[in-house]
This record gives structure tokens, C-alpha cells and sequence, in this order.
């Protein structure tokens, strides 16, 4: 009796389960007509003629299922569109097919990477950017096949110094930021996606970037030193220089810039004078040696001392 019963309880089960496999598989087939209409063939015909591009792809983050990867419908699909007919055509660079060349406006080949990363936070500036507006495009320094980090092309800074060689130069001088040396990146200082900032840097201020690395220099003080509260640039050159300190000029020229004619005392003298070495008393002039005006005015950045503080003095 007990059997019956429990057999009579199954039948609904196994109606059930037949009518929902036979719904699953009418999607299947629908979802298979569906990409059929619009044209998609799916990766693995991709991968017939390009298996190496295929398996640089399965290396990086793109290729995860949950980011459209080879096991999802679309995969290599979703950025270059459906293939069907350019699979048609023998295929060939951008025959019914979009193609990531430099032939194809890099504003296009951005719109691509934005209809996934459009609404990413560090891509929010990403249309005011110097590089949008300059024509750059996403992969100009991304590839969807890198295995790096950040799906870069190439890593830092070479990938960089490919557009902006002036600042390679500047970084091979002899006092620079240790960027070659690995110790930072472009990107510790600048977003390449865009910023408010000036030059795309992260901050608001020049002063307010340095200041994340030189808290020491921020203050407040209280004697305060008008071109270093003004802009760290008057004095400093930020990629490199061949002066110490990334000076922008080499002391004392760089501080008689501003103070030659200051009415009297020594700082009214150029010291740049040939006349300078010359006499008797010449071991008294010592302030074309070494670091010149910094020999004395060692707190050059503000100083908090009452009494001797507004010249910067020890």
C-alpha cells in the first residue's frame, strides 16, 4: 500500500521535471536561433584562425566566465561584434568585423571598452581627459589578451615614455623621482583617465600632490616662504634635473632669481661675478661653494623660529 502510494506522489515529480527539461531545452534552441539571427558564432570558430590571439586571451582577466570569457555565448564577440559574416567572407583585418587598429578612430575603439567600463569611478573623467581629447584610445595602452596587471601592454614607464619622451629624458638625469629605479610609477602621481588637476595629477594643487610624499615641507609655519606655499614647481623641476634636489636652477642663481635686488646687504651681489674669487678675502666669500644660500638658510621651506625665522635661518 505504502508502495503505491509513494509511486502515485512520484508521477507529479516526473511530469515536472520532463516539462521543465523540455522548457530548458526550447530556450536552448531559441537562444541558439536568436544568436544564429544576429550573427554570433561563437569562440571557438574564432579560435580556428586565431589561436594565438585566443590563447593570450584565455591568460587574462577578460577570459573569466563572469567577465564574458571563452565559456560565455559572445566572448571574444562582445568587444570585435558578431562574426558570422566575416567568417563568410574568409575572414581577413577588419572584413565585417571590428578591428582595434590604429586605422580606426580611437574615440570608436574607446566607445567599445566604455559599453562595460563606462561607469567604473576612476574612468569618470575619462571624456575631459587630455589623453580622450588627444584621440587616445583605451588600447593604445591596454590590450583585452595581456596577462599584466591592469591589462596593460606594456608595464610602466616604458609605456608611458612611448608617447612622452621629453619626460624619459627628464628621468634620466642625474637628480630625478626614483621612478626607474622601481620605487615609484607615472600613475603613483598622475591618472591617465583623467582628473580636475592640472596635468592629470592626483590632487587638486601641485603642492597638495607633493605634500602626500613631503608632509614635512607642508606646515603650517610660522614664517612662511612665499614661492614654496605659492607652487613647489618655482623651484623644483618634478621629473628631473641636473641640479640637487631637482632644483630647477642651481643655488645661488636659482634664489637670486628672486632676491638680486633686495636693496642691501649681500643678497644684492651676483655672486655669478668673475670678480667673486679674486683678493684676499676671498675664503670669506663663500657662497659659490656647495649649496650657497642654503650654507646658512638651511630652512628654506618656512620656519617656526621667532627670533631668526624670517630669514630662514638655522
Amino acid at each position: 500500500m505504502k508502495r503505491k502510494q509513494i509511486f502515485f506522489l512520484l508521477i507529479p515529480l516526473l511530469l515536472l521535471l520532463a516539462s521543465v527539461s523540455l522548457s530548458l531545452s526550447s530556450e536552448k534552441d531559441t537562444t541558439k536561433e536568436s544568436d544564429e539571427k544576429k550573427g554570433y558564432i561563437g569562440a571557438a570558430t574564432c579560435q580556428g584562425c586565431h589561436e594565438t590571439q585566443y590563447e593570450s586571451y584565455k591568460k587574462s582577466i577578460h577570459s573569466k566566465k563572469q567577465v564574458k570569457g571563452p565559456a560565455y555565448k559572445e566572448a571574444c564577440e562582445t568587444c570585435h561584434g558578431p562574426g558570422a559574416k566575416h567568417v563568410e567572407k574568409g575572414g581577413g583585418r577588419g572584413v565585417d568585423i571590428f578591428d582595434f587598429g590604429k586605422k580606426v578612430d580611437g574615440t570608436a575603439r574607446a566607445a567599445r571598452c566604455l559599453t562595460c567600463h563606462e561607469e567604473t569611478r576612476h574612468l569618470a573623467n575619462w571624456s575631459l581627459s587630455k589623453h580622450s581629447i588627444a584621440g587616445v584610445s583605451c588600447n593604445d595602452c591596454h590590450s583585452v589578451h595581456s596577462p599584466r596587471d591592469k591589462n596593460l601592454k606594456i608595464d610602466q614607464p616604458d609605456l608611458c615614455y612611448g608617447c612622452h619622451m621629453n619626460i624619459r629624458m627628464q628621468m634620466n638625469k642625474q637628480s630625478h623621482h626614483p621612478v626607474k629605479e622601481g620605487r615609484i610609477s607615472c600613475s603613483n602621481c598622475h591618472d591617465p583617465h583623467g582628473t580636475f588637476g592640472d596635468h592629470m595629477i592626483k590632487a587638486d594643487t601641485v603642492n597638495e600632490l607633493c605634500y602626500t610624499c613631503h608632509a614635512e615641507k607642508r606646515g603650517p609655519f610660522l614664517w612662511e616662504h612665499a614661492p614654496v606655499e605659492e607652487n613647489c614647481l618655482n623651484c623644483h623641476n618634478s621629473h628631473g634635473s641636473n641640479h640637487n634636489k631637482l632644483l630647477v636652477r642651481k643655488p645661488p642663481q636659482l634664489c637670486q632669481s628672486c632676491h638680486a635686488e633686495n636693496g642691501t646687504g649681500h643678497a644684492s651681489n651676483m655672486y655669478t661675478a668673475f670678480e667673486t674669487f679674486n683678493g684676499a678675502a676671498t675664503g670669506s666669500k663663500n657662497r659659490m661653494f656647495t649649496r650657497g644660500c642654503v650654507n646658512c638658510h638651511t630652512n628654506i621651506h618656512g620656519s617656526n623660529s621667532p627670533a631668526s625665522g624670517q630669514r630662514f635661518v638655522r
